[in-house]
C-alpha cells in the first residue's frame, strides 16, 4: 500500500510539472552578459512550447520546440524547427506509439519496432534535459535512451536562492551517460528548469541572474570532486628516478629517430640520454620495447574548461597548451588544481583577450575603445604573468600599433584575429607576431568594405573565395614576404575548418573518419551526424570544398618559405592535434617536420624551448610513449602509450576508459 501511494504521488508531481500553465522565461548569459532567452509555455493540452536562441558573435541557435509528454515524462511527439549554432537548418521530428518509435532529423530517418526511451534530439533545448531528469526520476533513476544508451540522474547538491523576499529550493542533477563526464543541471523544488552553469555560458532562470556565481561556486565543487577522484586513479607519480630503457627517441634538431637509447629521469627532469647509462640501484625502470619516444606535443590554441579537458590533452600526447581566451578565474582555479594533482592536464601557457566593445564583442571581460584602455590592459595581463595578448574582430584598428608596442616592452607576444577595418598586411604592419586562423590571411583578399569580418561572415567570405585566390600571385607573395620580414607566426587552426567547410548533415566529414568507431555511443551519433557545418547549397558545396583545400594548400606553401606555423586547434581535445599534423602532412610537410612544429617549434616560439621540446639532458621530463612510428605515419600519434608531465606519468590506454573511447 504504501508502495502504491509513493508511485500515485510521484505520479501527480510528474502531471502537475508538465501541466502548470505559468510561462517560464530564461536568460542566457555569456560571460555575464545577456545574450539570448529561452522561453518555456504550457499548451491548454498540457504540451510544452519551448522557444531558444542566443547571439554569440553573429552565430548562435534559433530554435522553436513542441514536446508532448506521456503520463511517465517520456516525449511521446517532438517536433524542432529553427536554426542551430552556424545556421543551418533545422526540422526534427519524433513520435512515440505503443508499436514504434520513429523519427526524423537533418542527419537520420529511422523506425525501431517495440523502441521505447527517452529520445535524445540532435539538436534540442536546454530544456529537454529537465525532462529527462523528471522522466529518469519517475522511473527510479535510471532511463534507456533513444537512439541508444541509458541515462543516469541523481541530486548532488541543494541550494536556497532568495528573490525579493521569496526563498527557492533548487537542486543540481548529475545526468550520466550522455556526455564523457556528468552533465549537470538545476532544478526547482517542482523540478522545473532553473539554471544551466558554466563559466563562458550560462541560462538561469529570469529575475536569479544575480545567482550565478552562487550556481557556479556550488557546481565546481562537485565538479571538484570528480576531478580530484580521476586524478588520484590515474596518475603515478614518479617519486624515484626512472630509467626508460629500449626506445627510439625522435630528435626534433636533426629529425632523426635514434633507436637503442635510455633516458634517464629524475625529480622531474631528464638527467641523461644515451644507448647506455648508469644508475642507481633505487631507480625505476620501464622497458619501451623498442616503441618511439618523444617530447610532448603543443596544442598552441585551445580553450581549455574544467571537466575532462585536461584528461583528453593527455590522451592526445599533449603536455602543453596555449590557451587563447578563457574566464581568468575559472583558469585560474583549474591550473592550481592540475599543479597540485587534483586534475588531470598538461602545462597552461595564457594569452589575455582584448576586444573592442559592440555587438560582436567576444566572450571576455577586457574591453578597450581607446589607447589608453588598450594599454592598461595589456599592463594587467603583463603584471599577471601572461605570455601573450590576443586581440578580436571588434578591436579598432588605430588601437593595434600602440598595444603591439607596449606588448612588447612588457615581454609579451601579441597577436589574434584581424580587427574589422584591417586587412592581415596591416595586422603584421602595425606589430602583431601572429595571426590566429588561416582564413584571415585569404580575407586579405577577399574583405571588401560589404564584408564584415566580426560576423560569420569571416568564415562564408573564406568558404566561397578562398578557392580563386593565386597562391602563387604577386599578391599572396606579397603577404608572404611581409610576414618572412617581420618574422609572423601563423596559428592555422586547420581541422576547425574542416569541420566547417565540409561537414554536411547526414555525411560525416574525414576529421573522426578513422576514429568514429572508438568514441562513445552518444559522441558517435553528434559525428556521424557531422550537423557541425557551415550552410552549404548545391550551388557553394564544391565552392567549400575547394576553398578548404587551398586553405590546406597556403599552410604548405608557408612552410616551404620559411614562414613559421604553430600547431593549434581550437576544437575539443579528442585526438584534434593529431589530426591538425595529419592535415599539415597532407599540406606536403614531411612527418618528421611536423612532429618538430608541434614540439621544439611550439617551445622556440614561446621562448622557452630551454626547457622543454625535446628530449635532452637538462628539459623537464614532458615525453610520450608511442606505439608504431609517427616520424613515418603522422597518425600513429593516436596510439600513445605514456605520458610523462615532469614528476607524473599516466596510463593513456587507461585516461580513454575513464571516459569511454575504446582502445585499439
Amino acid at each position: 500500500m504504501r508502495l502504491w501511494i509513493a508511485c500515485l504521488l510521484l505520479w501527480c508531481a510528474v502531471a502537475e510539472a508538465n501541466t502548470t500553465a505559468a510561462s517560464q522565461r530564461s536568460v542566457m548569459l555569456t560571460m555575464g552578459k545577456p545574450s539570448g532567452f529561452m522561453l518555456r509555455e504550457v499548451e491548454a493540452d498540457g504540451a510544452i512550447k519551448v522557444h531558444y536562441e542566443f547571439n554569440d558573435r553573429g552565430r548562435g541557435p534559433a530554435l522553436d520546440a513542441r514536446y508532448r509528454l506521456d503520463d511517465a515524462g517520456l516525449p511521446l511527439e517532438i517536433t524542432i524547427s529553427g536554426n542551430d549554432y552556424l545556421k543551418s537548418k533545422v526540422d526534427e521530428q519524433f513520435r512515440l506509439t505503443e508499436q514504434d518509435a520513429s523519427w526524423r532529423n537533418a542527419a537520420e530517418q529511422e523506425t525501431r519496432a517495440g523502441a521505447r526511451g527517452f529520445y535524445l534530439s540532435l539538436d534540442g533545448t536546454p530544456e529537454e534535459s529537465a525532462m529527462l531528469v523528471r522522466a529518469a526520476l519517475a522511473a527510479g533513476g535510471r532511463i534507456d535512451l533513444l537512439p541508444a544508451g541509458q541515462a543516469t540522474v541523481r541530486v548532488v547538491a541543494d541550494e536556497t536562492i532568495t528573490a525579493k523576499g521569496k526563498r527557492t529550493k533548487i537542486q543540481l542533477y548529475a545526468i550520466e551517460g550522455l556526455d564523457m563526464t556528468p552533465g549537470l543541471i538545476w532544478l526547482d523544488q517542482d523540478q522545473q528548469f532553473f539554471a544551466s552553469w558554466s563559466p563562458w555560458f550560462s541560462l538561469i532562470r529570469e529575475g536569479f541572474e544575480f545567482s550565478q556565481e552562487v550556481l557556479g561556486s556550488r557546481q565546481r565543487k562537485e565538479e571538484q570532486r570528480l576531478a580530484t577522484q580521476r586524478a588520484r586513479a590515474l596518475t603515478e607519480w614518479l617519486r624515484k628516478p626512472l630509467l626508460i630503457e629500449n626506445a627510439r627517441v625522435y630528435d626534433p634538431h636533426t629529425k632523426a629517430v635514434l633507436d637503442g637509447q635510455s633516458v634517464f629521469i629524475d625529480r622531474g627532469r631528464i638527467v641523461a640520454v644515451g644507448p647506455s647509462i648508469e644508475v642507481r640501484a633505487d631507480t625505476d625502470r620501464l622497458d619501451a620495447e623498442g616503441r618511439f619516444l618523444m617530447a610532448g606535443m603543443w596544442d598552441m590554441h585551445v580553450h581549455i574548461g574544467a571537466g575532462v579537458d585536461g584528461l583528453l590533452h593527455l590522451m592526445s600526447g599533449v603536455t602543453t597548451v596555449r590557451d587563447m581566451a578563457n574566464d581568468e578565474a575559472a583558469l585560474d582555479r583549474l591550473e592550481a588544481a592540475i599543479d597540485d594533482g587534483k586534475d588531470l592536464g598538461p602545462r597552461i601557457l595564457r594569452a589575455g583577450f582584448v576586444d573592442g566593445r559592440g555587438p560582436y564583442a567576444g566572450p571576455t571581460k577586457v574591453f578597450a575603445d581607446t589607447v589608453e584602455e588598450g594599454l592598461a590592459a595589456v599592463d594587467a595581463y603583463a603584471d599577471s604573468g601572461y605570455r601573450q595578448i590576443k586581440v578580436y574582430s571588434s578591436l579598432k584598428p588605430e588601437l593595434v600599433a600602440p598595444m603591439a608596442a607596449r606588448a612588447k616592452e612588457r615581454g609579451l607576444r601579441f597577436s589574434g584575429h584581424v580587427p574589422q577595418g584591417m586587412n592581415a598586411e596591416a595586422f603584421i604592419a602595425a606589430g602583431a607576431d601572429e595571426v590566429q586562423h588561416t582564413n584571415f590571411l585569404f580575407l586579405n583578399f577577399l574583405a571588401g568594405p560589404t564584408v564584415d569580418t566580426r560576423t560569420p561572415q569571416r568564415f562564408t567570405t573564406v568558404a566561397d573565395g578562398a578557392k580563386d585566390v593565386p597562391l602563387s600571385g604577386s599578391p599572396m607573395r606579397r603577404l608572404i614576404a611581409l610576414m618572412k620580414e617581420r618574422g609572423t607566426v601563423v596559428d592555422p587552426t586547420l581541422m576547425t575548418f574542416e569541420g566547417m567547410f565540409l561537414d554536411r548533415p547526414g555525411r560525416m566529414g574525414p576529421t573522426f573518419a578513422s576514429t568514429v568507431n572508438r568514441l562513445p555511443l552518444a559522441w558517435q551519433r553528434g559525428v556521424r551526424a557531422a550537423t557541425g557545418g557551415l550552410p552549404t547549397t548545391p550551388a557553394n558545396d564544391l565552392n567549400y570544398r575547394l576553398s578548404y583545400q587551398r586553405m590546406i594548400d597556403l599552410v604548405g606553401v608557408l612552410h616551404r618559405e620559411g614562414v613559421q606555423i604553430v600547431a593549434g586547434t581550437d576544437a575539443t581535445p579528442v585526438w584534434a592535434l593529431v589530426r591538425e599534423l595529419e592535415l599539415y602532412v597532407a599540406a606536403g610537410i614531411s612527418p618528421v617536420d611536423a612532429l618538430r612544429i608541434a614540439t621544439l617549434d611550439a617551445a622556440r616560439v614561446m621562448g622557452l624551448d630551454q626547457e622543454y621540446g625535446s628530449v635532452e639532458a637538462g628539459k623537464v621530463a614532458d615525453l610520450i610513449l608511442v606505439d608504431g612510428d609517427p616520424s613515418l605515419s603522422i597518425g600513429d600519434l593516436r596510439r600513445v602509450q605514456r605520458v610523462i608531465r615532469g614528476d607524473r606519468m599516466h596510463d593513456a590506454a587507461a585516461l580513454r576508459r575513464e571516459v569511454g573511447i575504446a582502445n585499439e
